[in-house]
């Protein structure tokens, strides 16, 4: 389902609201104890906010900022109780995505006039990667555009597997040489192959290997380098997927991935099963780079467009 004038179905919102709700329990009721007896936001009850976000793995740096603008809150207005500090908090940490984020995407689109957009992913394995090519495919699919994938990560047979089995299962053609192939052949003849067939949409597949961070960057340069043979502002999107569930051992990898290649978007996976899904708040803080995609559930339609507003509300929903 499509978002309606630019807001969120209620299917989706359901959906969010599901996905986060491990994350939303765990910051309410550890709140509800902090109040306990208390009318005043005093020391005491920031120090158990700190402790709260920090565990919702919201990282220390983004924390102590929150926590550094509620105190101002409080000491501006006197009025302020215990009972108004969950939504000041959703107000700070709204202000705060507000800040990092570019505007929101509305939709499963691509910008215009270009065509085919490019999207090369990168991140380890395990996160998540090739699903969530999966999963976008059939949104872009779904939302009307032709897609066509390229299955560079060459060095694991279950990664080129995995991608032509979601190829089979959402309709769209995909590029693949097989295992242990040059993955910058597999990303030219995919963008050449995308562009003789007229696609709106390419998404090229890439190794996730961080133990050797310099072969890695080599070779995300060589790919660039031999799509841009292609199409010379190619790719239009390096798209970083992160698995939401791991907390903060996700923004190590963000710092990593970010000193290889230029990332300009993030995928956080997997938030349903986790209640750290504060690590949304602290990745976008941290690294400035917009989080374009949200992962909150098994079926395609969990793969969502990010949108702050409503991240925030499902975030901060009670019951």
């Amino acid at each position: 389902m499509a978002f309606l004038g630019g807001l969120f179905s209620k299917e989706k919102k359901e959906s969010l609201n599901k996905g986060l709700e491990k994350t939303s329990d765990n910051i309410f009721s550890r709140l509800g104890k902090a109040l306990v007896g208390k009318s005043a936001v005093d020391d005491e009850v920031l120090d158990n906010l700190e402790e709260i976000l920090v565990s919702s793995d919201v990282g220390i740096n983004t924390t102590l900022k929150i926590i550094e603008r509620i105190q101002q809150r409080v000491a501006r207005d006197k009025y302020l109780g215990a009972s108004e500090l969950d939504r000041i908090l959703k107000e700070e940490i709204a202000g705060l995505l507000a800040e990092n984020q570019s505007e929101d995407v509305q939709d499963f689109t691509i910008p215009e006039g270009k065509k085919p957009y490019v999207i090369m992913v990168v991140g380890v394995n395990g996160v998540g990667k090739t699903t969530t090519i999966g999963k976008l495919s059939a949104q872009f699919k779904d939302h009307g555009k032709s897609v066509l994938l390229g299955a560079a990560d060459t060095f694991r047979a279950a990664a080129v597997d995995q991608l032509k089995l979601w190829g089979e299962r959402v309709g769209v053609p995909i590029i693949s040489k097989g295992m242990n192939t040059d993955p910058s052949a597999v990303a030219f003849d995919a963008v050449q192959e995308g562009v003789n067939r007229g696609v709106d949409v390419i998404i090229i597949d890439t190794a996730g290997r961080l133990h050797t961070k310099v072969n890695l960057m080599n070779e995300l340069s060589k790919i660039k380098r031999v799509v841009q043979k292609v199409i010379p502002d190619a790719p239009h999107e390096v798209l970083l997927v992160l698995d939401g569930s791991t907390g903060q051992n996700a923004v190590i990898q963000a710092r990593e991935f970010t000193k290889a290649t230029e990332v300009t978007a993030l995928a956080i996976t997997k938030l349903d099963g986790t209640a750290k899904g504060g690590v949304v708040i602290g990745i976008s803080d941290e690294f400035k780079i917009p989080v374009k995609y949200i992962g909150v559930g098994e079926k395609v339609g969990d793969l969502q467009v990010f949108n702050k507003a409503e991240f925030v509300d499902s975030l901060f929903r009670r019951g």
